[in-house]
């Protein structure tokens, strides 16, 4: 792809993406004390990252039967209040355990 076919799509990238960000400043500029809303804003991150990751947890490992796996081990640590560290190496290791004994079968 030459530069002049890309350029297009480069600045409408770039204003969608400057527009995102840029209209909330410009077009709110007190503060917002709806309750809903504030609890909407608060929690949309949080959504994002679980609608992006949630699908590759699964669909990471070869195995959909590893990849639960690895999932609930992973749950559980996170319930148990364990570091981010250990529930990964927790969920690697419970994936691995699995691919293991399901290799041996």
């Amino acid at each position: 792809m030459d530069f002049m076919s890309f350029l297009p799509y480069l600045l409408v990238m770039a204003g969608v993406t400057y527009l995102i960000r840029a209209v909330p400043f410009t077009a709110i500029n007190k503060k917002i004390e709806n309750r809903f809303i504030n609890s909407f804003l608060y929690y949309i991150p949080y959504s994002v990252l679980t609608a992006m990751t949630f699908p590759a947890i699964l669909y990471a490992t070869g195995n959909m039967t590893s990849a639960v796996a690895g999932l609930v081990v992973a749950v559980f640590l996170a319930f148990r209040r364990k570091s981010l560290l250990i529930v990964a190496v927790g969920a690697c290791a419970a994936v691995l355990a699995t691919e293991l004994l399901m290799a041996a079968i």
